[in-house]
């Protein structure tokens, strides 16, 4: 369990011009959020230090890189033991398909987004990777036909 970091308002207008667009200077950033640019720079430091920034990267728009099918698996182990779902909790690392992962409540154990080239590729997936593991007992799955929002951006708010 993390320790929540207090934010202040100067933190939370950083943090929402990165996650906008990370890969503006810190001159511009510091401009947009109103403050001088060695105050910024430090302040992003101490983020990236305390964790609230855990990395900086390009998101790739999926489509134009051959991605184009997107589906979200409900997965049921066979055995939801402790040891099983570390057992499981590995093997999704492993699975370049999977963009995320949630351990979740209720009928199933994971919530897995899945994302590949086509149907025949999230077939290939299903049957070679997710239903050939003795841990999984079922899967059920519903295909992404439009994607409405998508955003890496979480909603900060001032306290």
């Amino acid at each position: 369990m993390h320790e929540n970091i207090l934010l202040d308002p100067s933190d939370i207008r950083v943090l929402r011009i990165l996650q906008r667009d990370a890969s503006m200077s810190i001159a511009e950033i510091a401009r947009e959020a109103g403050m001088s640019q060695t105050p910024c720079w430090r302040r992003i430091k101490k983020l990236k230090e305390t964790g609230v920034i855990r990395h900086v990267v390009a998101i790739v728009d999926r489509e134009s890189v051959g991605l184009g099918f997107v589906a979200y698996s409900f997965v049921k182990l066979a055995v939801p033991s402790r040891e099983n779902m570390e057992t499981f909790d590995k093997l999704v690392h492993r699975w370049q398909e999977v963009v995320t992962c949630e351990r979740i409540t209720g009928a199933v154990d994971y919530l897995l987004k899945v994302v590949a080239a086509d149907i025949k590729a999230y077939d290939d997936f299903l049957r070679l990777k997710l239903l050939d593991n003795t841990l999984v007992s079922d899967v059920q799955s519903r295909i992404v036909v439009h994607t409405v929002k998508d955003t890496a951006a979480l909603p900060l708010r001032e306290n």
